[in-house]
């Protein structure tokens, strides 16, 4: 591992990113820019990102009962609900409950390219500290988001995954058929990408700014596997990753196709390990500094 950093330059050898002021290399040094990141303090404590395709039907509750909850928080927040290209009324309704609601929430209006490619985007505009992303069936209980965010147990923490299968938690309504395909498609997670993450897929996961600001640039995969690209990557970076048991109520409006989508992110988790084989997420990135102390060195 190289560790030179040069008072905001580093050295990369074919290698991937910087973490924490170190370059993590290989072969063929190339010189990279390393951008030290500035948040203000007003940036809120949480940012909700939601992604939405066609959810008129879903984001009136879902916004009034996510609005109930933060507006009893103690600190501060956003929403950023980013919209994948809908063709309904979802970017409107998101507008009229801001302006009626007078809360902080705001809509990304994006061309349709996929759940990944929603949630890429929402990570990457959102300010917050914490970011979290929230399934727009908020089939996590919105209350249980306080099991993601940091505390006595999970104190610096990089990113934090609700799960279906840590301790504590519980599947609620879910169909033997469709625990099983998701129990294979995690068994081969586990084998090709990410060992040891019990539930890579469920749709609430807290990632601290630091960690989003370095991982969401990388992301390649706009699907439904971009989950096991974003922790593979942390994986490979250093970032620690927990899980933590939530209660999770099956949704029969769920918009995956178990088969065609279970196929595709079978070919996803080949073409992660493509990727890092050939060095794909080396290949025209940005590094970014995320440790101050590091242009001191």
């Amino acid at each position: 591992m190289h560790k030179e950093v040069l008072r905001g330059w580093g050295l990369q050898k074919d290698g991937i990113l910087c973490r924490l002021g170190m370059i993590f290399t290989t072969t063929a040094p190339s010189l990279v820019r390393v951008f030290p990141m500035s948040h203000s303090p007003s940036d809120p404590f949480l940012s909700l990102v939601i992604p939405a395709y066609n959810e008129e039907s879903r984001l009136p509750d879902t916004l009034t009962t996510i609005l109930d909850y933060l507006g009893q928080q103690p600190y501060t927040w956003e929403i950023v609900v980013a919209d994948d290209g809908s063709f309904d009324a979802t970017a409107a309704i998101v507008r009229d409950v801001a302006a009626q609601s007078g809360a902080n929430i705001r809509v990304l209006n994006l061309p349709h390219r996929g759940k990944g490619w929603a949630v890429r985007n929402g990570m990457l505009a959102a300010q917050g500290q914490y970011r979290c992303l929230c399934d727009a069936d908020i089939s996590m209980p919105i209350a249980q988001l306080t099991r993601l965010l940091p505390s006595d147990e999970f104190d610096g923490a990089d990113i934090v995954i609700g799960s279906r299968e840590a301790n504590g938690a519980q599947r609620i309504g879910e169909p033997a058929r469709r625990h099983l395909m998701g129990r294979v498609f995690n068994a081969l997670t586990r084998l090709l990408a990410v060992p040891g993450i019990a539930d890579t897929q469920c749709g609430f996961k807290m990632f601290s700014a630091r960690a989003a600001e370095v991982l969401f640039p990388l992301q390649t995969i706009d699907g439904f596997c971009f989950d096991v690209e974003l922790l593979f990557l942390a994986r490979r970076l250093g970032f620690s990753v927990t899980e933590v048991g939530i209660d999770w109520h099956w949704r029969a409006e769920s918009k995956v196709n178990f088969l065609r989508d279970t196929y595709q992110m079978m070919c996803d988790l080949l073409l992660i390990r493509w990727h890092w084989f050939t060095g794909h997420y080396q290949r025209d990135r940005v590094c970014v500094d995320i440790d101050a102390k590091s242009n001191d060195r």
